[in-house]
């Protein structure tokens, strides 16, 4: 939740928000998480959803203080790995508008607009990434 807010929405999305951004024990089951810890503190996590050649990248989240370490991109790579290791050769990620660059600097390319699941009539950047053309950090 405090990642998703750095993009400054007021307290109503961000509750609407809050089912969508909590794992459950379903995920544990039904993905491949992966959290990074820092001084004994989870500092982010990240979330693989796979349906054969496709994966979906459904979370990735960093705390604010740690924006910018690098955390989000092993994150990513690690994501990236976690896809080809379940047979994906494309993984898609349905963006928050601002965290969308992240996204294309690393290789996505834009794929269309998606309706959110959570707030009707808000559309997110939908992007792509061919993931036999990316290579990890």
């Amino acid at each position: 939740m405090r990642s998703k807010a750095i993009w400054g929405y007021d307290a109503t999305f961000m509750a609407a928000c809050r089912p969508a951004l909590t794992v459950t024990a379903d995920d544990f089951q039904q993905s491949e998480l992966q959290i990074a810890i820092r001084r004994d503190r989870i500092v982010g996590i990240a979330q693989v959803l796979c349906h054969g050649e496709i994966a979906e990248l459904d979370k990735l989240f960093v705390e604010p203080e740690a924006l910018g370490s690098g955390i989000g991109r092993k994150l990513f790579d690690w994501s990236v790995e976690a896809a080809r290791r379940k047979g994906a050769t494309i993984m898609t990620i349905d963006a928050d508008p601002g965290a969308a660059d992240f996204y294309r600097r690393l290789g996505a390319i834009d794929d269309g607009v998606i309706a959110s699941t959570v707030i009707p009539g808000r559309f997110l950047p939908r992007l792509k990434l061919d993931l036999a053309g990316v290579r990890a950090a």
